[in-house]
């Protein structure tokens, strides 16, 4: 029995495209529906007053008093759900940024957002994100 050795070739790249994909979390069709019942979880932090005031890619100013967050991929304005996992609390925020840029972070949080969670003290807890639209 002989193997054609030029189909595993492709395997590497494939390999790399599938380990590249984002995490996007595809829009709803109602409007205050989540996408799905799990989202994406993973592990959140906050910044704020030294950010305070700058520009944020999307071109607005940060305020660490709004209900906002930075994202990889979702698109700005997007409105998503997150929810501390620890103790239950969710606060719905506007994506105004891009980041994090921690490694193992899927969404960076306004200082304000930060408090509604309770997760202030602990800097960076595990969340649960959905997509609202």
């Amino acid at each position: 029995m002989t193997f054609n050795l030029r189909c595993f070739g492709w395997l590497p790249l494939l390999l790399l495209v599938q380990s590249c994909s984002s995490n996007f979390l595809p829009s709803s069709p109602a409007s205050t529906q989540a996408t799905s019942v799990a989202g994406v979880q993973g592990m959140a932090s906050y910044y704020g007053a030294r950010h305070h005031g700058r520009k944020t890619a999307s071109g607005e100013p940060f305020n660490q008093h709004a209900l906002t967050a930075a994202h990889r991929t979702l698109p700005f304005g997007a409105r998503v759900r997150v929810t501390n996992l620890n103790n239950k609390k969710s606060v719905v925020v506007r994506i105004n940024d891009r980041g994090p840029y921690a490694k193992g972070r899927i969404i960076d949080l306004s200082a304000q957002a930060a408090r509604e969670l309770n997760m202030i003290r602990a800097g960076v807890v595990p969340v649960r994100v959905e997509r609202l639209e």
